[in-house]
């Protein structure tokens, strides 16, 4: 039997108490709440398992890209390089920073074509790098790039927390690094998003931007080291303020699923890997494999089907369907906001011939950390069957 993919881990039982006392104290807002708010421990205890030395909890994901480019203080009308594979939250956070975004190719293993990268980048004065479901690109190369070019990088790894780049956590190795707590992801909040950054003055901006008024930024952590303190002060009433903080309830809901993030790591991978190799046996699948030093940190599976005329992998989808199992093929699936071609709200017109072409045959399930190794395969029975099922509808010949 298959189980629910879309159900996520329980909260663990640790947080109760500090949510009891929430409840009962009223002390929901960050900067009403004594010193030892559980928003501003989030962030000291976030900085410290990521090695970062700055954090900033906000409302989502895309409120830390948006405040991560509005704190790099980048001119009206700046281009803003993305892949063109990521989620429609993206380009928003960069239109809502007065910027403009500069799409680029992305190749058939889901990540960034640095080729294309590097032939987009003069002329742009930012770039986010979307580690989209979990896949890393070339950072070394892209790292070496923005250096050269002098411009700044931030990763959005909303898919990625846990994920290793060469030794290096993924989120750190730019200017900024964006996660995600909703609640398909990692951990889970619901909603809610952090920033991390080693920049004093970058932080300090985004801070103040995020809803810091009058004095509140001095119950920040590290509000008194020298640099960050003169930086506050720097930005002071000199900065719009759009509210896009976390309560303290949901930092109690974060603060408990921490020292979780190893173990679901683990079990994440461990359950991708098993699904992935089985995939890979198939003649008519590709399951791109991690680039040499990237380590994975997956709660979802992508594979493509690029030998399948467009009625088989229709017949796939609407066969794995039938036996309960949902799979979206990115290009395929009406209004899907990760298809750059639905981004109606783009201020400039593309076209990806290579990042359509991949979108059009890359099918995408969620594989939760919490599955057993049994439901696992019958996740890739499911899988399985559909194909072979698929493949006997007899429009177009699957290559040898």
């Amino acid at each position: 039997m298959l189980p629910d993919m879309h159900q996520a881990e329980p909260i663990p039982d640790s947080v109760r108490a500090d949510i009891e006392r929430l409840l009962q104290s009223g002390d929901l807002f960050r900067y009403t709440a004594p010193d030892n708010a559980p928003v501003k421990l989030l962030e000291q205890e976030f900085a410290a398992a990521m090695g970062a030395r700055y954090a900033l909890a906000v409302s989502s994901c895309s409120a830390a890209l948006f405040l991560s480019l509005a704190a790099l203080g980048l001119a009206p009308g700046a281009r803003v390089l993305i892949p063109g594979f990521t989620f429609a939250a993206v380009p928003s956070a960069v239109i809502h920073a007065g910027c403009v975004p500069v799409l680029c190719e992305v190749g058939a293993d889901y990540r960034i074509d640095m080729a294309d990268f590097e032939e987009r980048l003069p002329g742009c004065a930012a770039v986010i790098v979307s580690h989209m479901r979990g896949h890393t690109s070339d950072m070394d190369a892209i790292l070496r790039l923005c250096d050269a070019a002098r411009v700044p990088v931030i990763e959005d790894a909303a898919h990625s927390l846990g994920t290793v780049w060469r030794g290096r956590k993924i989120g750190t190795l730019g200017r900024v690094g964006c996660f995600s707590f909703q609640s398909y992801k990692l951990i889970n909040a619901g909603e809610g998003g952090v920033l991390i950054s080693d920049d004093p003055e970058v932080i300090a901006r985004a801070v103040i931007l995020s809803g810091a008024y009058e004095h509140s930024w001095k119950k920040h952590d590290r509000a008194q080291e020298p640099a960050l303190k003169a930086s506050f002060e720097r930005w002071q009433n000199r900065l719009p303020l759009y509210n896009l903080r976390l309560s303290n309830l949901s930092a109690a809901v974060i603060r408990a699923q921490i020292p979780e993030i190893a173990r679901r790591v683990r079990d994440g991978r461990a359950n991708h890997d098993r699904v992935a190799e089985a995939l890979r046996r198939h003649p008519a699948v590709h399951v791109p494999r991690p680039l040499d030093g990237e380590e994975r940190a997956p709660d979802s599976l992508q594979f493509s089907l690029p030998g399948m005329a467009a009625e088989q992998i229709e017949a796939f989808v609407d066969g794995c369907g039938a036996k309960g199992l949902s799979v979206q093929v990115f290009g395929r699936s009406r209004d899907n906001a990760r298809a750059f071609w639905n981004w109606g709200f783009l201020p400039e017109a593309v076209e990806l011939p290579r990042t359509r072409a991949m979108l059009m045959q890359t099918c995408d399930i969620r594989l939760p950390a919490r599955l057993t190794a049994a439901e696992c395969d019958a996740v890739t029975a499911v899988l399985l069957e559909a194909l072979d099922a698929a493949l006997d509808v007899a429009r177009a010949p699957v290559p040898a």
